[in-house]
Parts: C-alpha cells; structure tokens; sequence
C-alpha cells in the first residue's frame, strides 16, 4: 500500500473510528441500564454489539489498506460496495436478528442521536482543504455540514428527552438533514475522485477519499450514521403511532 496523504492523518481516523465504536457501545451500555434490563441481558447484548461493530470495523479496514477502494481515472469505483453492503447488512440484521432490535428498542432515543455528535469529526474535511488536499467542491459541503449535524446531535437530543414543544419536529428535519448531509458528502465525492465518472475538480482531483485512511469515513462511519439516523426514525415513528 502506498500512503497519500498528511502524517496526522492516519492515527486521526483510526483513534477517532475506535473511539466512535466505543462511545457506542458505550451508549447501549447505558441505555439499556436506564431501560432497566436485567445485567445478564445487559451483558450479552453489549458483547453481542461489540463483536458485531469489531467484526463491521476490520471488514472496512481490511480491503481499505489493501487499495481495494482505491480510484483511478481508468477504474470503475468500487467504494459504493464498501458504502451500500453495510447499510443493506445492517437493515437486514435489524429485520431478522431479535436482539438487534430489542437493543434499539431499549436505547432511549437521546442516546441514538446524542452519539452522532462524532460528526463534528467531519472538521478534518476542512483542515485538508486549507491544506490543499482536498478540492474545495467536495470538502465544503461534507465538513460544514458534518460539523453541523454533529453540533445539533446532543442539542436535539436533550430536547426530545425533556419533550419540548417543538422537539419531535426537530428531531425529525434533523435526521432528514443528517442523511442529506451524507448523501451531498458521497456524491461530491463520487464525482471529484479519480474514476470513470469522475465529473469535477479535474484541476484538484479528490485522490485521498478512496484511499487509506480517510476511505474508512465513507465504508464504515458513512453506513454506521445512515443506519442511527434510520434507528431513530423508527424510533421516532412508533413512538408516534403508540
């Protein structure tokens, strides 16, 4: 594997997916105590997350340190396999695994979309375009609205659990904006990227988003946002027809 990119950058995405994996299962942990699940079942729905997010964390690092996502003006991508499985898998697993939804179901709302705050993370789109390492077209939009998502993430959150007037609207806009946010971020790197489809910053080319490390924001903390905001919803929709 050839490195491309800043030195920082690495120990910046690695530390920081290790410690979103973390804060999430630190999330289940605590919100299924406050569910009042009893610590047997406490414990084996932890270990069940935790092997789930380990095994989802190393099948993305895996192929992005082998060059798999990698683009090339000659290549089909290939990063949308590394984005797509996830959130289908995910769904799946949510529709056939009971105690996947059982733990969504005890997680109290605040927690799925106070964890999100991670997305001010998406601050590193910003610092390589001011350092000339990515093209403006693509870093703008995913780190300010990453930024955005992530600031309003524990502010939202805490409304909904102390049911404001307003917070069942907000909380809403604000998993549909997340998820838009998120889909801007992938297109704007679809299209700035070395590829066959390549349509934008021919000048700057997006070289550093399909390759190691920064290709794990898009094939693992891509899916794992898609799917939180997709918990919420559901969350939110029964909550609302009970």
């Amino acid at each position: 594997m050839n490195y491309l990119g800043p030195d920082y950058l690495p120990a910046y995405v690695l530390s920081g997916s290790v410690a979103i994996v973390v804060s999430v299962l630190l999330g289940v942990h605590r919100g299924l105590k406050a569910a009042g699940w009893p610590n047997r079942d406490r414990r084996r729905a932890l270990g069940s997350m935790a092997a789930l997010l380990i095994a989802w964390l190393l099948a993305a690092l895996v192929p992005s340190w082998l060059g798999f996502y990698r683009g090339t003006p000659s290549r089909i991508p290939t990063i949308q396999y590394g984005i797509l499985i996830p959130i289908v898998v995910g769904i799946v697993l949510f529709r056939w695994w009971r105690m996947l939804r059982r733990v969504i179901e005890g997680v109290p709302q605040e927690w799925i979309v106070g964890v999100q705050l991670y997305r001010v993370l998406g601050l590193i789109f910003l610092v390589l375009y001011a350092t000339h390492w990515l093209p403006g077209v693509f870093a703008w939009p995913a780190g300010a609205g990453d930024i955005l998502v992530g600031l309003l993430a524990p502010v939202v959150g805490i409304a909904y659990a102390h049911r404001s007037r307003a917070a069942t609207g907000w909380l809403r806009a604000w998993n549909l904006f997340g998820i838009g946010d998120l889909i801007v971020a992938v297109a704007t790197g679809f299209l700035t990227s070395p590829s066959r489809v390549q349509t934008l910053a021919f000048n700057k080319p997006n070289e550093l988003i399909s390759a190691f490390p920064l290709v794990m924001i898009p094939v693992f903390l891509v899916p794992l946002s898609v799917l939180l905001h997709l918990a919420s919803l559901k969350k939110l929709r029964e909550s609302e027809t009970q």
